[in-house]
């Protein structure tokens, strides 16, 4: 999508100075490198809490699959995350993976049992991580199509974390390892200016009213 530069600063200019300067300091910290999929999560508030975490680490695309699961986000968990992250609906889980190889990701499966733990884990090719079910965990679909794996390290009685808490963990260790390498994991200017452009209009109330005002003037 083409910005219209001179639309983007009549929208900002109704935004406050700390928050154009907020939308700068995030934007800069964002990222495509990485990207995240749940598949058929069964607890919603668990998706939800993952959306929140991407957010937090600087993940800017959330690819949901609900092929069994069609649900809602839970917009009270992501306590408005889905605002600042672009939620990606699949029902297919093929469909997911096509898409995200033909953007160029690797297709990274989260395994209890196998695979390089994060501090490990190569990040030298975008990577798209994949979740699956607090029961069964990932399809066999996925497992085929999986490209690597990863895993955190455990040392007790229980097998598994929480798929969110999973999620926070691994996604922490590789966006502080992503972010001290010498790799181009930035947005484009392009995304930048078309995140700020989307970022305002849901920041502003009238934002379709300013709009209209601002065409009607051209």
């Amino acid at each position: 999508m083409e910005v219209n530069p001179k639309l983007l600063e009549y929208l900002e200019s109704f935004l406050t100075p700390r928050r154009r300067e907020l939308f700068d300091r995030v934007l800069d910290q964002r990222t495509n490198y990485f990207t995240v999929t749940t598949q058929d999560v069964y607890q919603l508030h668990n998706t939800s809490a993952v959306i929140r975490s991407c957010d937090i680490f600087g993940i800017q695309n959330v690819h949901v699959v609900e092929e069994v699961n069609l649900k809602k986000i839970d917009r009270e968990i992501a306590m408005g995350a889905q605002k600042w992250v672009d939620v990606n609906r699949y029902t297919s889980t093929e469909d997911c993976i096509r898409e995200l190889r033909k953007k160029g990701y690797n297709i990274v499966a989260t395994s209890p049992h196998k695979g390089k733990s994060p501090q490990d884990f190569d990040i030298s090719k975008p990577a798209a991580l994949f979740f699956g079910t607090e029961s069964t965990g990932l399809s066999e679909e996925v497992l085929e199509e999986a490209d690597e794996f990863i895993h955190i390290p455990m040392y007790g009685f229980t097998e598994s974390f929480n798929i969110s808490v999973s999620a926070a963990i691994i996604l922490q260790e590789l966006t502080d390892r992503l972010r001290k390498s010498e790799l181009n994991w930035h947005l484009s200017e392009e995304e930048k200016l078309e995140k700020r452009l989307d970022w305002t209009k849901k920041t502003l109330k009238s934002a379709t009213e300013i709009i209209e005002r601002f065409q009607a003037s051209q």
